[in-house]
């Protein structure tokens, strides 16, 4: 089983964009658990302290979006790739397309 580490949480992993699990349990919850015990800072990023999953955090078994496959619960093989994907959002609403325009023709 592997996880896929997106850059933001690579500090808790080591550096590592992916991590293994040599004896991958059966369940996503039990999965993440196992992922803990070898990066634990990442815990309190993904999850809260009631243990779900946080908003803006999406995890994937494969390409299924876990929200859709049974939350923590989702079975999990050991050829499983779990891909945790933090929701990407923002931009400055102040810069419209004249900003842009402006840089492009130095007006």
């Amino acid at each position: 089983m592997r996880f896929h580490i997106p850059g933001a949480l690579r500090e808790f992993a080591a550096g590592r964009s992916q991590v293994e699990i040599d004896d991958p349990p059966a369940t996503l919850n039990a999965a993440l658990a196992a992922l803990w015990t070898l990066c634990p800072g990442m815990r309190d990023r993904v999850v809260t302290e009631q243990g779900e999953v946080r908003p803006h955090i999406n995890i994937f078994v494969g390409e299924e979006n876990i929200r859709y496959t049974g939350g923590l619960a989702t079975r999990v093989t050991a050829d499983a790739v779990i891909s945790i994907v933090p929701a990407v959002s923002g931009g400055n609403q102040r810069l419209g397309p004249s900003v842009f325009m402006r840089q492009k023709t130095g007006k």
